[in-house]
């Protein structure tokens, strides 16, 4: 923030030389008592720039005291990025309009840069002349460092991939999680969708609450609505006590709806009420329940073609759709199969104790060949079993599924003297070039690498 005109500022002796602006934030003030007790940092300067009022969140963040903070220049305590040369207060009170979530760098007191998203606003008198400025701001550090620690990450939660889809989905998981916006999740069956919302619950300031799971295409449509809402006693024959649903269950969680586009038309309705109100009847009752939930829905079809064809709600599903994030299907993503043998590996040693240090190259041949139409799960039972059969270090083919076996297709396009590691190398490009039908600058960019770096790795591995 820009160092202004020099103005003289001496602490006042009384309420009578307070200014409009000092008096709004004196100690004891109604104003001054909400504020203070706000979770996020609040900051007012008045017109030359000297704080005023220091809450504090923003003396935790900062690291300096309201006491030390009072009456000093803005720009000396917060030090931000954004002083010099974008000051948002400054910007507030030229555009007479409130600058809303900048995001910036300050460095408290003891040094360590914190990044924050802030938010600054004018301040007014009583008969609407400007006073001065005010900014709320939060700390987002955490979220920061935790987002730059996902973008090189191939593991996050049981989420394994490598592929650059899956990447971009690491990236921006932080900020899902963070919101409590609606999330939905569409994917093919076994693509990992209660994975990825097991995860974003689990990153999500909801994580030590309840997290509820109900799969709609798996309970009749008649149960449904007792199982979402509960009933009350009464409510029907066998009905002998009140019984919570889902939503109440997941009361200050998360509920996860999966496959919610096997909800009944008449469902739907109900469903769109809760989401919208934050509240419903249960089954026979009379009185609304209020709920904080934060809704994940999950769907193995597209809901946009569903309501096309007049059997999902529009309204609903633009309520559901906030934050859609699409899991690509297994076969679109053959780089992430052995990191994801070796992670169902490791989690079947833990638990069953043996000491099985991965498959054979035949094996692995076989498994990239393969087309997944069970995705992620059907990978994972595959390994399962093979595990269990397995007596040696190394799982073979004689411990594949007969099925499997019997659609394995040889690899005549990969030179036959390569060494193992370089034969699954030559594996995996082979697959994403026939993914892109050839197109190298497709491949190489789905593969992290340069051009001519695989044009070489094609020539050295004898690829056709």
């Amino acid at each position: 923030m820009k160092k202004p005109v020099s103005h003289k500022h001496s602490e006042p002796t009384d309420t009578g030389s307070l200014s409009s602006c000092e008096r709004a934030f004196r100690p004891g003030t109604p104003c001054c008592t909400i504020l203070k007790s706000i979770s996020e940092g609040i900051f007012a300067i008045d017109l030359d720039k000297r704080i005023i009022f220091l809450n504090s969140a923003a003396e935790s963040i900062t690291g300096f005291t309201a006491h030390e903070a009072q009456g000093q220049y803005c720009f000396d305590i917060f030090r931000s990025n954004v002083c010099q040369v974008s000051c948002p207060l400054d910007a507030a009170i030229e555009k007479k309009e409130p600058i809303y979530n900048q995001a910036a760098v300050i460095i408290n007191k003891s040094g360590r840069q914190i990044s924050i998203s802030l938010t600054a606003d004018l301040l007014k008198d009583d008969q609407g002349k400007l006073i001065g400025a005010i900014e709320v701001f939060r700390d987002v550090s955490i979220i920061e460092t935790l987002r730059q620690n996902l973008s090189n990450r191939q593991h996050l939660g049981d989420l394994v991939s490598k592929n650059h889809l899956m990447k971009e989905i690491f990236e921006i998981l932080p900020d899902i999680a963070e919101s409590d916006s609606t999330v939905l999740i569409q994917g093919p069956t076994g693509s990992g969708k209660e994975v990825l919302a097991n995860t974003i619950h689990e990153l999500s300031p909801r994580k030590g609450k309840p997290l509820i799971k109900v799969n709609c295409g798996a309970i009749p449509d008649t149960l449904l609505e007792s199982e979402l809402f509960g009933y009350v006693r009464g409510a029907f024959t066998d009905a002998k006590k009140d019984k919570k649903g889902r939503f109440s269950l997941a009361n200050g969680g998360t509920l996860f709806l999966d496959e919610i586009g096997d909800i009944p038309y008449s469902m739907q309705v109900k469903l769109l009420r809760v989401i919208e109100e934050k509240e419903f009847i249960p089954l026979g009752g009379t009185n609304s329940v209020k709920v904080d939930v934060r809704l994940i829905a999950a769907s193995n079809q597209n809901l946009e073609e569903l309501v096309q064809k007049g059997t999902f709600r529009e309204d609903l599903y633009y309520r559901l759709n906030i934050i859609k994030i699409n899991l690509p299907p297994l076969y679109e993503r053959k780089e992430d199969i052995p990191l994801l043998i070796e992670h169902f590996i490791a989690r079947l040693n833990a638990i069953k104790g043996k000491s099985i240090q991965g498959v054979s190259d035949e094996v692995m041949s076989i498994l990239m060949n393969y087309n997944f139409p069970g995705n992620i799960r059907e990978l994972e039972n595959i390994i399962e079993h093979v595990y269990v059969l397995c007596r040696g270090n190394i799982i073979e083919t004689r411990h594949l599924p007969l099925e499997l076996v019997n659609k394995k297709v040889g690899f005549n396009t990969v030179h036959p003297d390569l060494n193992p590691l370089k034969s699954k190398e030559a594996l995996i490009i082979k697959e994403v070039l026939d993914k892109h039908k050839g197109n190298r600058i497709l491949a190489a960019r789905e593969l992290g690498i340069g051009r001519s770096t695989l044009w070489r790795k094609i020539k050295r591995f004898g690829l056709k």
